[in-house]
């Protein structure tokens, strides 16, 4: 599986005519023309505001899909859902589902050319877990939900942690001072 954080050629093409705040869009798509999985890509927006992180996410999304019309969120992760959200030109109709949609999920709606799931990914999320996430949404062959992702980061960060604790021990008990004096002499 191979997936950057950084735009595809096409996307960045599309983006050095856009406004620079949406060069600051963090946001993996799955290739085009493959067959779908469950989840198109995935956005790891600044907070939690739709109101301020919705214009420059469709912003970059209306050129590629289609205009973007309605977009519905499951409301556990945002503190404020807007019915309504301007955006270039045209208004985004925001709606929630609290027990159909996915937590991590932001549904988007076309009105032309269809819809597209992207998981979402906490903005206070660090990067190394978010770039983990961006990969594994935007898999043209993944067959994850959105939640299931974000469990799998969460028990990859938890053996991180782990094996960082064990070494912080190792450290202190000497691990790397015994293992160094052990070491044959360097010949010189």
């Amino acid at each position: 599986m191979t997936a950057t954080i950084s735009f595809s050629p096409t996307l960045e093409d599309r983006l050095s005519s856009s406004s620079s705040a949406s060069s600051s869009l963090r946001l993996s798509l799955a290739p085009v023309g493959v067959t779908p999985a469950l989840l198109d890509g995935a956005w790891w927006p600044r907070s939690r505001d739709l109101m301020a992180e919705l214009p420059t996410l469709t912003a970059v999304l209306d050129p590629l899909w289609g205009r973007i019309t309605r977009v519905t969120v499951n409301p556990t992760h945002w503190p404020v859902v807007p019915r309504k959200v301007p955006v270039a030109g045209h208004v985004v109709n925001v709606g929630w589902f609290l027990p159909e949609q996915d937590p991590h999920e932001l549904l988007l709606l076309s009105y032309h050319m269809g819809r597209w799931n992207l998981l979402v990914i906490p903005p206070s999320t660090d990067p190394v877990s978010a770039a983990w996430l961006m990969a594994a949404a935007s898999d043209p062959l993944g067959r994850s939900t959105a939640s299931r992702l974000m469990e799998r980061a969460a028990s990859l960060r938890t053996v991180t942690e782990t094996d960082r604790a064990v070494e912080a021990v190792w450290d202190s008990e000497g691990g790397h001072e015994a293992r160094d004096a052990a070491a044959p002499a360097e010949v010189a």
